[in-house]
């Protein structure tokens, strides 16, 4: 049977963004699992990347499973407090090493102690960008999804 021309770039954009979710899955699984082997659990700020991610695993099998239009809402949401996270994880983990290396180098000041800070590897200053980077790619899986098509017949049933 010949596939019509008009749904090849619709079959398109499903199967690129079933492979992005895919990414953000992985990526999900992978962030979870390395901030539970290095005991990033001490406090309530460690512990709020950890709470994001397993949400929003939940809200991903609820999406799967409803394909709404509500579950892609919690979606969006949800990856806009991965970025927010990812940027507050930021500033603790520079502020933790800015400390850290004044501390160790009381001479250093400004740029010079920023610089040695941000090459600190206990907090990694830069690892929680990963969040960052995981929010935008749950964004993008969102972007101009069926499921927020008002007029669409696919509001409801298995997402694309």
């Amino acid at each position: 049977m010949a596939r019509s021309s008009a749904a090849a770039p619709a079959d398109t954009l499903g199967n690129i963004r079933r492979f992005v979710l895919a990414l953000f899955g992985i990526g999900v699984l992978g962030t979870a699992a390395d901030l539970l082997l290095t005991g990033h659990f001490e406090d309530l700020w460690q512990l709020a990347p950890l709470a994001l991610l397993v949400v929003s695993a939940l809200i991903v099998a609820w999406h799967l499973a409803s394909g709404g239009r509500a579950s892609l809402r919690a979606h969006q949401a949800m990856m806009a407090l991965f970025i927010i996270s990812g940027l507050i994880g930021t500033f603790l983990h520079l502020r933790a090493n800015i400390e850290f290396e004044a501390e160790m180098y009381p001479e250093l000041g400004g740029f010079e102690l920023y610089w040695k800070a941000i090459q600190g590897a206990s907090p990694p200053s830069l690892a929680p960008g990963a969040m960052i980077a995981l929010g935008l790619l749950g964004l993008i899986y969102a972007y101009r999804h069926p499921s927020l098509d008002t007029n669409s017949p696919q509001r409801s049933g298995a997402p694309s």
